[in-house]
């Protein structure tokens, strides 16, 4: 595995570029700073998932009181809080000082020396009990150096949600281990089983953590690859076009309305409103479809994500918190990191918003505990695909990085958008996929060339 331990030039340009555009950006419920520092008060910058607007409605009771440190939130879809946390941190701005990021940025944040070390904190914090989270999580958050970078806030890989009473009255089944035809046909028997039900819905929102996370899922278990290991560019390869089109065509024929512009979050809200019948998606999303006040809630199968020349095809990824280098605060940063992130903080959320909605996938205990597997009918189908998933070897054939809806290099994030524009832009009729793939062939052999 290659892997640079410095973001060139070219990459830093590009991304105070794709941030500027982002910056004049407000949050969705939350704010930027109030102060200007101090060790009473933290600016943190996160994600709009809802998970994280759990978290922000606990803070000011059951941090802010018991600690006296104010927390500032700013909260944004996710495509604008990547731009606006890279932004903040390629500068060292110090506009934040925790920020949510994942498994792809560590890597990167921490080769430029943008994030400080956890070590510390968790060698003096027992308490904590980071030997409960599991390995896999804390070692993809762990720099070359074997300091820890990140902490996990919830952990996830990804599968299929399907409405089993939808299914049953349509006689449609679904194996456990689904492949993609099995899916595609499944698909066509529900859609329009109820009035406005698509028969499926899938992520076509451009951006590399939107459209081409569960897209190359698709991609590795078709037998393609963005990269091979010596550095081949097969971004327009025949298994890469084929996995693209097959997805394009089954959302454009049996998806969502709106496809081209539904990501995470628009998939989320059609699936609870009865408007789609199967969703390929983040493990982490069953939590919110089995809430308390969820109108689905009890009517939801899960099954590992669908493969075809792969035996699994399941993400691994984290949403964890980092803490910039430049932050004033960070002792008040690790303090509420430690709480947000702690087995005590899974309870609290059981306990006052249910079970089902604990930032989960991340701690070992939270398995054994029985009150929330009553409430979490998806945690066995969770842990086999958190088991199950390999970024070493996702596909069929060797990778130059590691990852498995991303490859682990800077050039992955800018490379990946630019080609899901195309794609999403085929899924909204306008232009075709070889043509989008064809573009991005051209910019994924200027990044190959750069590491051969």
């Amino acid at each position: 595995m290659h892997r640079r331990s410095a973001v060139r030039p070219f990459l830093l340009v590009s991304l105070a570029l794709t941030c500027a555009t982002a910056s004049a950006c407000s949050g969705a419920g939350g704010g930027g700073s109030s102060d200007d520092g101090g060790g009473d008060s933290i600016d943190v910058i996160m994600v709009n998932n809802p998970q994280m607007l759990d978290l922000q409605k606990l803070t000011e009771e059951y941090f802010t009181k018991e600690t006296g440190i104010t927390v500032n939130y700013m909260v944004q879809p996710e495509n604008e809080v990547r731009a606006k946390i890279a932004q903040d941190f390629t500068q060292q701005a110090g506009s934040y000082d925790v920020a949510t990021i994942s498994n792809y940025e560590v890597p990167i944040f921490d080769g430029q020396d943008w994030l400080t070390s956890l070590t510390p904190y968790i060698e003096e914090d027992p308490d904590f009990k980071v030997d409960d989270i599991f390995p896999a999580m804390i070692d993809s958050l762990t720099g070359e150096d074997g300091e820890v970078y990140g902490m996990p806030f919830y952990g996830e890989s990804s599968f299929l949600m399907y409405r089993k009473d939808v299914a049953e009255k349509a006689n449609v089944q679904i194996s456990e281990q689904p492949t993609w035809d099995e899916v595609a046909a499944a698909a066509a028997k529900l859609d329009g089983a109820e009035p406005g039900m698509a028969g499926i819905c899938l992520r076509g929102l451009p951006g590399w953590g939107e459209v081409f996370a569960p897209l190359t899922t698709v991609v590795n278990t078709f037998g393609g690859t963005w990269f091979t290991e010596d550095w081949e560019a097969q971004v327009d390869s025949p298994e890469f076009t084929e996995a693209t089109n097959f997805y394009v065509d089954l959302v454009r024929e049996h998806g969502q309305t709106g496809a081209a512009q539904s990501g995470f979050a628009e998939c989320l809200n059609a699936v609870t409103q009865s408007k789609a019948a199967m969703w390929y998606d983040a493990t982490s999303a069953a939590g919110s479809l089995e809430a308390p006040e969820s109108p689905v809630k009890g009517k939801i199968a899960y099954a590992q994500a669908p493969v075809k020349e792969t035996d699994a095809s399941g993400w691994l990824y984290t949403w964890a918190w980092g803490i910039q280098a430049a932050s004033d605060n960070p002792d008040a940063a690790w303090e509420f990191i430690s709480w947000a992130s702690s087995q005590e903080y899974e309870e609290l959320v059981g306990e006052e918003l249910g079970w089902a909605k604990v930032p989960a996938g991340k701690r070992q205990s939270l398995y054994e505990n029985q009150d929330y597997l009553k409430e979490a009918p998806f945690a066995d189908a969770t842990l086999t695909a958190l088991e199950n998933a390999d970024p070493t070897d996702p596909g069929t054939q060797p990778r130059p990085a590691i990852g498995i809806q991303f490859m682990a290099i800077p050039e992955f994030a800018d490379l990946a958008t630019g080609v899901s524009e195309g794609v999403s832009a085929a899924i909204a009729g306008r232009g075709s996929v070889e043509d989008a793939l064809a573009e991005g062939q051209e910019e994924a052999e200027d990044v190959a060339d750069s590491y051969k």
